[in-house]
């Protein structure tokens, strides 16, 4: 590949901010320095007198001093219970420990080698993208068997392995929030989105379905959009391949992988028939206390049923195919799927800490209103908000990995300050998850960019930075401009995001 002056200088440009990323301390520290900084700004807004006129409710909004005994008091006795009652939580450690199963009893990757080997030869990169949309749904999945396993698919077929590779990345990474199915991602921002509403709103609940409807059509358009720049951009960029690997033979579902399917597709049946009776009758059993599906615990409840369903399928594949011989196989899955926890479980304690301070010293209500006010007086339009908040958002993933971990900073400011402006928490998260999927792929904070050098250089030796950065680039643009374009469009019809998810916040 060539490398013009300017290619250059944005390279050295794209360095620069990779340095400085890794200049920063771990995103536990961030959120530890936060908690003081909040401490330290509590103290000084409130001998400063920072106030804000609460446009709902008419009252004067105050600072709160942490630093003062009462504040001191309930530091150290909420301390504990800011922890364990961080809303994010628990709702992803009960969805990994089903998903810890199904994977481990190997029923993801097979259904992914399924999904890809019956795909006809015109629709395989589509059913490559779309694939590693879908792989979300297992975190890290994507990472570790779809891009590689995509590299190995196109090389088969006589394509060049690294624009298989680079379609499976931008699906998995691009369409990091996109899906048919909900993930963990899902519960986790909403349970974000809820803490951050209740600055304003202490009732509100953000639901983990709040953004399903936007996000199952966006699956099918970046699905589309990442087909057509791979087979109108990268690929004739990359031209043939000309390495010296030769193409690996696609191993077909073994018997007893078939077999487990079919086991898997009974035992489907059943939960959607369960579903079927529980919901669709008159009073059903699985219906809301007012008799409806929108407030059915299948719905409020989803992370419970998520976790039965995962967790028996996964039992019964595993059991099919004798991938798991007894109970402690299955436990072994379950905990298998809590080491990938332990960075999050630190993460989370500080991160509890300093959205509990937040929301007690009033700083996140009173720079909301103030946001609010500044906005309002820009005359800016809903359309321009979108705008501004995606490439934001987008700009801060270049330096900050963690969707959950910027979400938790971003979330307190900015959806109490779309709230007052009239919009609701569901569209505040919606912007985001877009800003924070397009950049992804050619940020360097993303956790895995390394390993997918890695897998780029298994067919393209002295892969670096640059080379992938220039490989993603047109993914990120593309992607930004249409989805950007998909929820402009979405909230001018002002289509609800998911499930009594409006686009407009009514107290």
């Amino acid at each position: 590949m060539t490398t013009n002056s300017k290619s250059s200088f944005f390279f050295r440009f794209l360095n620069l901010i990779e340095r400085g990323g890794n200049a920063l301390p771990n995103p536990a520290t961030l959120f530890a320095s936060f908690a003081v900084g909040v401490l330290i700004l509590s103290f000084v807004g409130y001998y400063l007198d920072w106030q804000a006129l609460h446009p709902a409710t008419g009252e004067t909004i105050r600072v709160t001093n942490l630093l003062s005994n009462d504040g001191f008091r309930r530091i150290v006795l909420e301390m504990v219970e800011n922890y364990t009652g961080f809303a994010p939580l628990g709702i992803v450690m009960v969805a990994l420990l089903g998903i810890g199963i199904a994977e481990s009893s190997g029923l993801i990757g097979s259904v992914i080698r399924l999904l890809v080997l019956k795909s006809p030869a015109k629709l395989l990169t589509f059913v490559i993208v779309f694939t590693g949309i879908l792989s979300n749904i297992a975190s890290d999945l994507g990472y570790i068997l779809v891009i590689p396993l995509a590299g190995i698919i196109f090389h088969s077929v006589g394509r060049h392995p690294v624009a298989g590779m680079a379609a499976a990345f931008a699906g998995v990474s691009g369409g990091f929030s996109a899906n048919l199915l909900i993930g963990t991602i899902d519960p986790l921002l909403a349970g974000l989105s809820t803490e951050a509403a209740r600055i304003l709103d202490p009732e509100y609940y953000v639901l983990p379905t709040a953004n399903y409807y936007f996000m199952v059509v966006s699956t099918v358009m970046l699905s589309i959009l990442g087909t057509l720049v791979t087979e109108k951009i990268v690929e004739p960029r990359l031209g043939n391949y000309e390495g010296d690997v030769k193409p690996e033979v696609m191993e077909k579902l073994s018997a007893a992988e078939r077999k487990g399917l079919k086991w898997v597709m009974v035992a489907g049946a059943a939960w959607l028939l369960l579903f079927a009776v529980g919901l669709f009758p008159d009073q059903g059993f699985l219906r809301g206390t007012d008799n409806t599906i929108l407030h059915s615990p299948l719905i409020k409840g989803f992370i419970a049923f998520l976790f039965f369903m995962m967790a028996s399928l996964g039992i019964v594949y595993g059991f099919a195919t004798k991938k798991f011989k007894s109970d402690n196989d299955v436990v072994k899955g379950m905990s298998d799927s809590f080491k990938t926890l332990s960075s999050f479980l630190v993460l989370v304690f500080f991160a509890a800490q300093f959205v509990a301070y937040f929301k007690w010293s009033n700083l996140g209500l009173v720079l909301a209103i103030k946001g609010a006010s500044v906005l309002q007086s820009a005359d800016l339009s809903l359309v321009s908000l979108i705008i501004f908040f995606v490439l934001l958002t987008g700009f801060i993933n270049l330096l900050m990995g963690s969707a959950s971990a910027k979400w938790a900073i971003m979330g307190p400011v900015f959806i109490p300050m779309f709230m007052l402006l009239g919009y609701s928490p569901e569209l505040s998260q919606a912007i985001f998850r877009v800003g924070d999927s397009v950049t992804n792929i050619i940020s360097p904070m993303m956790s895995f960019f390394a390993l997918i050098i890695i897998y780029f250089e298994k067919y393209q030796k002295n892969t670096g930075l640059g080379t992938l950065i220039s490989t993603m680039m047109p993914y990120t643009i593309v992607f930004t401009i249409f989805w950007t374009l998909l929820l402009i469009g979405w909230v001018m019809l002002e289509l609800p995001l998911g499930p009594e998810a409006p686009v407009h916040y009514v107290r």
